[in-house]
């Protein structure tokens, strides 16, 4: 993978020499530096234009309780369009506006998403580490009566001691 990064930071600029001046043959030095610094100005157009909206969609997602994944992966995108279509070249113009297309970005998260491990950590929570004495219980270690209590496996009434507890105060839960 590093290998692939190294080539494109080498590769990129001389793609983007070679098409301006491309371009610039075909149209002129003026309208090709003109070219550049609008589409860097729409650029900036559109990162505030997509970029509130995809905060309100956040938004609602947090007020509806649920954490907005999708949205957070959908504003990385619009973020590196943006800086891509201020770099000036025709090469990252064409891929940061490629970015600006709903369709296209959506397509482009379901593929990241579906090649990535995402861990989502709620209450604060950080990641569980080896001395954090965690007990992980399958579904027949432990049991719930209509009281809230819980008991051990047997079922025979006796209260479990919960994983949190080192069994010196079984009064407390």
């Amino acid at each position: 993978m590093g290998l692939y990064i190294i080539a494109a930071i080498l590769l990129l600029p001389l793609i983007e020499i070679a098409v301006f001046i491309w371009v610039g043959g075909l149209i002129g030095v003026f309208p090709t530096i003109l070219l550049t610094l609008v589409t860097a100005v729409a650029g900036t157009i559109m990162l505030r234009q997509q970029g509130l909206s995809l905060l309100m969609r956040m938004q609602k997602e947090l007020d509806a309780g649920r954490a907005p994944g999708n949205e957070v992966m959908q504003g990385a995108m619009i973020v590196l369009a943006s800086i891509l279509l201020l770099i000036p070249g025709f090469v990252t113009d064409a891929i940061g506006l490629l970015l600006f297309i709903p369709p296209v970005r959506e397509a482009l998260a379901k593929f990241i998403i579906s090649r990535s491990d995402v861990v989502i950590v709620q209450g604060g929570q950080g990641p569980r580490r080896p001395g954090d004495h965690v007990v992980d219980l399958d579904e027949g270690d432990w049991s719930e009566k209509n009281d809230g209590a819980s008991e051990g496996p047997s079922g025979n009434g006796q209260p479990r001691i919960s994983p949190w507890q080192d069994g010196s105060d079984n009064a407390k839960s």
